[in-house]
């Protein structure tokens, strides 16, 4: 498969390009480059800049975002092909803000859209700025919905649990 083949059938494979059509498509993935991790790297991490401004788009292999609770790692989510990591930062948020620590747990290539490249096109095609910045809404209210029911089935199996002793 070729790097354009990769990035082609990648973004298809994200609600990042939902509304877009192949055209419009193939005009984002101009602008995308690849990278590849190796098991075990760290793709970011808080307080981390080196890819501040750029959203990361997970091509293939497994890559998980997880976080320090209590002083123990803790698999926030396993990152499918398709989804998105670098969110906060790509938007405009600050690398402070930055909480989950992002591993390859086996060798990966990921896409990465770098936010200058991406705001050129504002002039030329703004719709391809709008709908994906529409994506990247719909997946963060994925992100927020999935972690609100399991929050919920937490507090239930907590509540449950408390209520047999």
């Amino acid at each position: 498969m070729t790097k354009e083949d990769l990035i082609i059938q990648t973004l298809h494979n994200s609600t990042l390009t939902e509304e877009l059509r192949d055209a419009e498509i193939e005009s984002l993935a101009r602008i995308i480059e690849i990278k590849e991790y190796k098991a075990g790297d760290v793709l970011v991490q808080p307080g981390d800049d080196r890819l501040k401004n750029a959203l990361i788009i997970l091509a293939n292999g497994e890559v998980e975002a997880n976080a320090n609770v209590g002083g123990e790692q803790a698999t926030l989510h396993l990152l499918q092909p398709g989804d998105l990591a670098g969110i906060i930062t790509f938007v405009g948020g600050n690398v402070a803000q930055i909480s989950a620590i992002v591993v390859a747990k086996t060798d990966c290539k990921v896409l990465l859209l770098e936010r200058s490249k991406f705001e050129s096109l504002l002039n030329t095609q703004p719709a391809i700025v709008y709908y994906v910045m529409r994506g990247i809404v719909r997946h963060t209210h994925g992100i927020v919905r999935r972690m609100n029911m399991q929050s919920v089935e937490m507090s239930n199996y907590i509540h449950q649990t408390h209520g047999r002793y």
